[in-house]
């Protein structure tokens, strides 16, 4: 460093193991976390904080990027970091059948000393293919934001947060969605804001004549006028959605259905099979399993929507991730893997016309108590209630997630919702991701890691359907907004066990079913390093009381 300076005084010198003695120019830490970075920036020494590693973008991951980039545009110390690391490192292998895939260490031969798959920490694939998490940081790291000014009279902020370009080179896109659907769109042209001030600029929608009943989201986003080095005219550079009129979820009263001029046939419980409870209707039937009482047949309207051995049973377990088997978690949450599930009694009865079948259980291995409930229209509606009530004096792990899953049959691959999309999102890593009405299939779900880990999810749900190519199926609805994800994969094939395995998700069967999950909440991904870090306090889920309530109903095509 001393001789640096006596050659050239200009000439910033950074040194990591230095840390913040007199010998490096910057403090450039490896993984400091949030609270570190934000008591370094309070601090009283001046030299700039830049990570030189930091945000381990290792398998499903880049989970709280955001809030990283909350600190660092908060104090002016905090200048930014490098994420490790930029391209995940295997390399194209075939099986001996010639079945490609991206290989790691301990693949090729069973004597290399092998750190698995930690060189594959990338925002992209080997082959430069964006992995979920890189869009994420990509819109993290956007130098144009919009902000509400007076929304009801389509006023909003622009910030351009670049130091030495104006916006003349861009133009804006908007557009206004009702109830997640484009109804109107506009244009600006020309944008005149100055680096690092903001303008308020008028856009010329209108919410007259637009139910208040729907929820109204304004989409803006920032486009190049003409071609710039690799990107083409009208690439996307930035993009914003504000929300107008929030979301009100519905309330989740069901009743039966009455038609004009014709009798309503209440649903009917037969009690007298020795292994199953059978709720029958005009148009539906419903099996529930006497020895674990779960739900294991839905027919409706001639259609099967649990396949054979399928069942809905609850679930608070996902694939771990990279981060989630760094931090060790597929151990030490082991016991919400099998928390010990045991009937204690299932009882049933018609009341306001519809059935009600209730389950209670006790969990030992995680000391809590589960009841579900199921209230059954005359249409084959099912209203399905999801309670854990929680020992308070047991000390038990986070869980990493809270919610249900059922096996429907492969042929309901079509899938139309309304939330976040159209990649997989999750509760710390869905800001790049707008709320919208999206149409997709099953196959489109999957992201093939390197490592089969968790996948597919989708946060902020409003509503989902799992259908058929010709529309029938069912849709899922709850009292507030929810997660969901539907693969051709099941959990347990995602899952390594309680070590990692040397698998590869390019190998891993496809399941002859759609596992659908409906969760209240799940966990999030994390960031901070991929050996030991947990996600914010606010993406975890503690032990204690949940709740869950959705309604399952079956849909028809109108074809």
């Amino acid at each position: 460093y001393t001789w640096i300076k006596n050659e050239d005084k200009s000439r910033a010198v950074q040194y990591e193991q230095a840390r913040t003695s007199e010998f490096t120019d910057i403090y450039c830490p490896m993984y400091r976390d949030y609270k570190g970075s934000e008591e370094y920036c309070k601090g009283d020494i001046d030299k700039p904080l830049i990570q030189c590693e930091y945000a381990h973008a290792m398998g499903n991951s880049q989970g709280g990027f955001k809030e990283y980039w909350d600190l660092i545009r908060k104090y002016p110390k905090y200048q930014g970091g490098f994420i490790w690391d930029f391209v995940d490192q295997s390399l194209r292998w075939k099986t001996k059948d010639g079945v490609p895939f991206y290989a790691y260490g301990g693949d090729w031969n069973k004597y290399d000393a092998s750190d698995n798959n930690f060189m594959d920490n990338g925002l992209i694939s080997p082959d430069r293919k964006p992995n979920p998490h890189m869009h994420e940081v990509g819109h993290i790291y956007q130098s144009i934001w919009v902000t509400p000014s007076d929304l009801a009279n389509g006023v909003v902020n622009v910030y351009n947060e670049n130091f030495f370009r104006n916006l003349d080179g861009y133009y804006a896109e908007w557009e206004l969605l009702a109830n997640g659907e484009v109804v109107q769109t506009g244009m600006v042209k020309d944008l005149e804001v100055a680096p690092q001030q903001t303008k308020s600029i008028k856009l010329n929608y209108s919410t007259e004549g637009i139910c208040k009943c729907k929820e109204l989201l304004l989409n803006v986003a920032f486009k190049l006028k003409k071609a710039e080095t690799l990107l083409p005219a009208g690439y996307t550079v930035a993009k914003n959605q504000l929300t107008i009129r929030p979301y009100n979820a519905p309330k989740l009263d069901l009743q039966n259905v009455h038609q004009v001029n014709i009798e309503t046939v209440i649903p009917t419980i037969k009690d007298n099979d020795i292994n199953y409870l059978i709720v029958e209707g005009e148009n539906f039937r419903m099996d529930f399993n006497k020895h674990d009482g779960f739900l294991c047949r839905y027919d409706v309207n001639g259609m099967t929507m649990l396949k054979e051995d399928g069942k809905l049973t609850p679930n608070f377990w996902r694939a771990p991730t990279d981060n989630d088997m760094g931090a060790n978690l597929q151990n030490k949450y082991a016991a919400w893997k099998e928390p010990g599930l045991k009937l204690v009694s299932l009882t049933n009865k018609i009341e306001n016309d519809m059935a009600t079948v209730n389950a209670e259980y006790t969990m030992d291995a995680v000391k809590a108590k589960l009841y579900l409930t199921y209230t059954i229209n005359n249409e084959g509606a099912v209203k399905v209630t999801q309670k854990m009530v929680a020992d308070k004096s047991a000390e038990v792990s986070d869980m990493f997630r809270f919610g249900m899953q059922m096996q429907m049959p492969k042929c309901l691959d079509q899938i139309n919702y309304y939330g976040r999309g159209p990649i997989e999102n999750y509760s710390d890593r869905n800001n790049v991701t707008d709320l919208g009405n999206y149409r997709q299939t099953v196959d489109e779900q999957f992201y093939s890691y390197i490592r089969p880990q968790e996948t597919g999810t989708k946060t902020d749900i409003r509503w989902w359907k799992q259908t058929n190519k010709d529309g029938n199926g069912l849709m899922f609805i709850s009292e507030a907004p929810f997660s969901a994800s539907a693969l051709n994969y099941s959990i347990e094939s995602l899952d390594d066990g309680v070590q990692k395995d040397q698998r590869h998700s390019e190998l891993v069967p496809q399941a002859n079913y759609t596992n659908m999950c409906i969760d209240k909440v799940q966990m999030g991904l994390g960031c901070v390093n991929s050996w030991g870090a947990l996600p914010l306090e606010q993406y975890r889920i503690h032990y204690g009381d949940y709740e869950f309530s959705f309604i399952m109903k079956p849909i028809q095509s109108n074809l």
